[in-house]
């Protein structure tokens, strides 16, 4: 028989003792409950009557009313401009190819091929 022996392992705390009363522990725990709660704000305030804010608020406001874009205007004159409106036009139309061009298929190989096993 073997002699099976019963390993113990303890658990030791690694590192400096907390004391919870000290004052970094205590606002610790209070910054964790006002995180809890969702009263805690990081960064700097927003002025609301800060003329930068009005800007913002005048811009959406024009974005949301279709007066302001975004991004770079187009230039309607421009060649690229030009040549994908004639592209436009030529597919409401009908015209244009799309895609590479199909194989053109000889008939009367394919025409010989069948007389051949017919006659078979």
């Amino acid at each position: 028989m073997k002699n099976e022996a019963t390993n113990i392992i303890e658990t030791v705390q690694l590192g400096r003792p907390i004391n919870p009363n000290s004052n970094r522990q205590q606002r610790l725990i209070e910054l964790e409950t006002k995180r809890n709660n969702g009263e805690l704000k990081k960064g700097r305030p927003i002025n609301g009557e800060s003329n930068r804010q009005k800007r913002l608020a005048e811009m959406e406001a024009k974005r949301v009313n279709g007066e302001l874009k975004r991004g770079r205007p187009v230039n309607g004159e421009s060649n690229r401009q030009k040549r994908l409106n004639e592209i436009e036009a030529k597919r409401a139309a009908g015209e244009l190819k799309r895609g590479r061009p199909a194989m053109v298929k000889k008939e009367v190989e394919i025409e010989a091929i069948l007389e051949v096993m017919a006659a078979k």
